[in-house]
Order: C-alpha cells, then structure tokens, then sequence
C-alpha cells in the first residue's frame, strides 16, 4: 500500500539481511518511525508491547524473530527456547503459533549451520505469502463491494470497519480494508466509518492514517455510534478482520466487535469477516475455548495522544483486548479462497 505516495510493507528484511524492519505503530499517525529487529528479545517485546500488532503481522514478526534467535543458538535446545519464548508474547492470535511452527518444522530437519538462513528465506516467504492472500482477500471481496454498489448506484458505500485491519495488521493490502482499497482504485465511490475502536484506538489512530495516505474517504466515529448510524441507513455494510476463527466458524476479534455484530444483524446489514486462511484455527472447537488477552488497565485510564499520554479516569479499570462473535451473526467469510458462508 501507499505512504506518501511510495508503495510500502508494514515489515522487510534491513538493507544488510541481518533483521526486520517494522514500523513502530505506537507513534502513529504522528511520526513515521522505522525500528530494526536484530535479536529475538526485541522482536518478543515488539509484539508483546505492540510495536507491531494484527494477527498475520504478528506472525511474521515472530517468524522473523526465530531465525534472529537461531543465528544465535540454532541448536535444538536453542529453537525449542526461542519458540516458547515468542509464543507467549501474545495469547490470542493463531498466526503468532503458526508461523513458529512453520518455521520450526522447515528448519528442524537441516544441519544446525544452515538453520538460521534458511529461517529468514522461510520468514521472507511466510511474509510474501501474507502478502498475496491479502491481495486475493482484496480481490474477491471486490465483487461483493461491487454488487452492493449497484443496488445504490447514485451515492457512496458506506462501510463500517473496526479495529485496524489494514496493511498495517498485515504484511501488505490488509484483510477488511483489501476490498476497500481495490474499489477505491477501481473507482467505486466508497466512505468508511472508522470506529475509533477504544482502549488503543487503533481505529482512530492507524486505520484512519491507511485511508488517508491512500486518499479514501472516511469518517471516524466513536465506538458507540455505529448502532445508530446502522439504524438510520447510513452503514450499507460491516466488514473486519480477525485474529482467529475457531473450527465452528466463531470470530475472535477487537473488543467490541460483538457490538457491532449484534446491530448488523438486527438492522439486516450484512457482516463480513475477512482474513487469511492461516486464521482459522481448526484446533479450537469454539470461541469460548480462546484465550482472550487481558491486558493492562492503564490502557483503558490513559489515552495516547500527539503529546504522550493523558488520564482521563480516575478509577481503576479492566482490559479484556478481544471478545468472540458467534458464527450465526456472521454473513460470510472472505479469504484469499473465496467467499463463504461457513468457515
């Protein structure tokens, strides 16, 4: 995708091969800071801290932190050490336990010399990988943003979207935002409804930040709004990302997507979940079998803005970072396969 006009991945390997590049998302839309990873202890800490965050962003950040740890030790005392210690860095999202057992199962079988370079080319294709679903995932939730369209051919699309699952959750394109850029560029009027998407607002914050630098129309709303907005005809569709899909078709996602589920289904909007087929997770029968992260109250009780951050409650305050949408409220699933109604 687009930042300030030069096409841009949300992660790369350094000019000298040696790490990855990521941008840091804790300054955004403020500054634009690029932050090298060259050890596993800093790649861990960059996704536990959300440096960089978005399930298939998270997978290959920890992929790229694997091979970091075996060119230190590629023993296999030394890859089992290194995948634990990555695994735990976020609970949630499958692809971070996906990438690690990717990559693990590639190397283990090699000369303990050649692990650590043949787990970058494996991070480096895990990384284009994520790219071209992102783009199919594009692709095939184009036609139904088309056919949406013509069923209003004289206004916009207006589409609801919450969190950030864009490209800048991923490696390229997004999931729920791919359609939006390639209607965009294929000239279908489209206007977004970014939820703020509170405590980190990551909606506000760096969805917003995508669709500007890529000149798309939007406006962003408190997470409150959108039942309103729905009720009064102005959301044509909800689409958003996910950080795992159980096996019984279940959605984890940002808090507060349940909400918006809810609304869509009681005002006949359709709701779509978009998201690479390495999020499924046939493993776990249902979402309530997903471990929802907790994560700290400060998050709530401070709001990060332009100047650092500020209080805004005095009381304490509880965190859960996800919650789970029930199959039966989902419309279809889009993934780089198609568009389905079950998972």
């Amino acid at each position: 995708m687009k930042l300030n006009g030069t096409h841009t991945r949300s992660i790369m390997r350094t000019d000298d091969g040696k790490g990855a590049r990521i941008l840091d998302q804790r300054d955004l839309p403020w500054k634009v800071t690029w932050v090298d990873l060259r050890d596993a202890a800093t790649a861990e800490r960059a996704i536990r801290e959300m440096w960089t965050r978005g399930a298939p962003l998270i997978g290959a950040t920890a992929a790229y932190g694997l091979a970091l740890a075996l060119a230190e030790d590629a023993s296999d005392e030394g890859l089992d050490t290194a995948h634990k210690f990555l695994l735990e860095a976020r609970p949630t999202a499958v692809n971070l336990r996906w990438a690690l057992d990717d990559v693990a199962a590639h190397v283990r079988p090699l000369p303990v010399a050649e692990r650590a370079q043949a787990a970058f080319a494996r991070a480096d294709q895990i990384a284009d990988d994520d790219a071209a679903m992102s783009e199919k995932i594009g692709a095939h939730g184009l036609a139904i943003l088309r056919d949406l369209h013509a069923q209003h051919p004289d206004r916009p699309l207006n589409i609801l979207t919450h969190c950030n699952a864009g490209w800048l959750a991923t490696v390229d394109y997004g999931t729920a935002t791919a359609p939006i850029y390639m209607a965009h560029d294929a000239g279908i009027p489209v206007h977004v409804w970014v939820d703020e998407t509170r405590p980190r607002n990551q909606g506000a914050l760096l969805t917003a930040f995508e669709l500007a630098s890529h000149g798309v129309p939007h406006t962003v709303i408190v997470d409150n709004a959108g039942g309103h907005l729905m009720m009064n005809g102005q959301v044509d569709m909800v689409i958003v990302g996910t950080d795992r899909v159980a096996a019984n078709g279940d959605v984890c996602n940002k808090i507060g997507t349940y909400l918006k589920a809810l609304a869509a289904k009681d005002n006949d909007i359709p709701f779509y979940v978009a998201l690479p087929s390495t999020t499924f997770d046939a493993t776990t029968p249902t979402g309530a079998d997903v471990p929802i992260e907790e994560r700290s109250g400060e998050e709530v009780t401070h709001v990060q803005g332009e100047g650092g951050a500020i209080r805004v409650t005095a009381s304490g305050a509880a965190n859960p970072a996800f919650d789970v949408t029930p199959a039966r409220l989902v419309t279809g699933y889009i993934t780089e396969k198609g568009v389905s109604a079950t998972i």
